[in-house]
């Protein structure tokens, strides 16, 4: 078995708010083998970016991290002091956001956004952190890189500048990429093109990606595994061909059936009845019991299930098992 590169266990946050205290993420526990793709899957709001954004602990300050590891090589991130974060950040641990936008200094120019990092985390400057930042827009198949390195973000289509971003994020490459929702807003030939380039660039490159997503044909598409989160607990994880082909939890089954497919030629889309509740003060035991068809009183609404393993690759957290 390949050595574990990331190990959450028992990861609790929450957020402090004038309405109350939010309960984010309920002890959630996952991780992530070298040179592999995890799928991080679920409804708006349900702790995905919060999760993942805890990794590098790029938390607001109304957050608290309550208890849990996060273990990074072996190395607990909760631990690390400041400086020790900037060195992981960037460096070790690269992050692709979902709105290039936002993530591109709009004041500099295409490489000069690629020089920053790379003078940063690597100390190179000058003449060669320019070739770098060049080859790595060529490597992302930017055309006519040296053109594009002196042009501005706004000058740039959003697929292009997404491109940039992942430019930026492998600059030094990273052992683990975190893709937060990267192809949300993009058309679906430019999502399928983007997604194919990190396909490429994983393999290239040897490294982790963790892909954070509500599009589970996307995770179907390249990830090894799979994590289905509801409203801050995981409730199934495994091989995602295990998990797609026997979804066990009713969450994670409602949640494909509610992608639209030729085949079932459905006249109206599928849906979750239901609302996700607030998690100011959320359900007891498994928060997703107040929409679930198959809710046994006195278990589903008292206490949260300990996970059963359905195989070997394959974990579901519900009382029915």
């Amino acid at each position: 078995m390949e050595k574990k590169l990331l190990d959450v266990k028992g990861l609790t946050v929450s957020f402090n708010s004038y309405l109350g205290v939010a309960e984010v993420l309920d002890g959630i526990s996952y991780s992530l083998e070298a040179n592999s793709w995890l799928g991080m899957a679920g409804e708006s709001g349900c702790g995905k970016t919060v999760s993942a954004f805890s990794l590098l602990r790029l938390l607001p300050d109304a957050a608290v991290i309550k208890s849990g590891e996060i273990l990074f090589k072996g190395e607990d991130v909760l631990k690390k002091s400041k400086r020790e974060l900037r060195d992981l950040r960037g460096s070790e641990i690269s992050v692709v956001f979902q709105e290039p936008q936002s993530a591109l200094n709009p004041s500099k120019r295409v490489g000069l956004n690629i020089v920053e990092s790379i003078a940063l985390h690597q100390g190179i400057r000058g003449n060669e952190a320019r070739k770098i930042a060049i080859e790595m827009l060529d490597r992302v198949k930017i055309p006519q890189a040296r053109m594009r390195f002196s042009q501005y973000p706004y000058e740039l289509s959003g697929g292009m500048q997404q491109r940039v971003c992942i430019a930026i994020a492998l600059a030094c490459h990273p052992s683990l990429l975190i893709a937060d929702e990267f192809t949300t807003g993009l058309d679906v030939t430019t999502q399928q093109e983007i997604l194919k380039l990190v396909v490429e660039l994983q393999r290239q490159l040897s490294m982790a990606i963790l892909f954070i997503t509500h599009d589970l044909a996307l995770i179907s598409e390249c990830c090894d595994d799979v994590v289905i989160m509801y409203a801050g607990q995981i409730v199934e994880k495994g091989k995602v061909d295990h998990v797609f082909q026997d979804p066990s939890h009713p969450y994670t089954r409602l949640l494909l059936n509610a992608i639209p497919t030729i085949a079932r030629n459905d006249e109206t889309l599928k849906s979750i009845d239901g609302v996700v509740p607030s998690l100011i003060k959320p359900p007891k035991g498994c928060r997703f019991h107040t929409r679930c068809k198959h809710m046994i009183p006195g278990k589903c609404d008292v206490v949260f299930p300990g996970g059963t393993v359905r195989d070997d690759a394959h974990q579901v957290w519900c009382h029915l098992y």
